[in-house]
């Protein structure tokens, strides 16, 4: 994978080292979070498209038609409305139950 996403991830872990090589546990807990969350991203992507080319698309053919462009946007959109009051609720008991921690 040649100059493709993530082809020099394993060679960013060693750097913003003092000496010694010693591994900077900062920067190792970003970069998993930043993995973590273009995995989210790119599983969000693929759910959607799958369930609203499942819902909208009747025979798959060279172009959409007017009525196959309008159910995939209104599809999407509801989607990720969905998803997000999702997050949203998730991330608020989240704070919640660290609260009572």
């Amino acid at each position: 994978m040649e100059g493709g996403f993530g082809s020099d991830f394993g060679s960013d872990f060693g750097s913003g080292t003092g000496g010694g090589g010693k591994l900077d546990p900062g920067l190792i807990m970003e970069q998993v979070k930043v993995q973590i969350a273009v995995a989210n991203a790119q599983e969000l992507l693929q759910r959607m498209t799958d369930k609203c080319f499942r819902k909208c698309i009747g025979k798959p053919g060279g172009a959409l038609d007017n009525s196959e462009q309008k159910c995939i946007a209104m599809c999407m959109d509801r989607y990720m409305d969905a998803w997000n009051a999702v997050s949203r609720a998730y991330n608020s008991r989240l704070q919640r139950e660290r609260a009572n921690m």
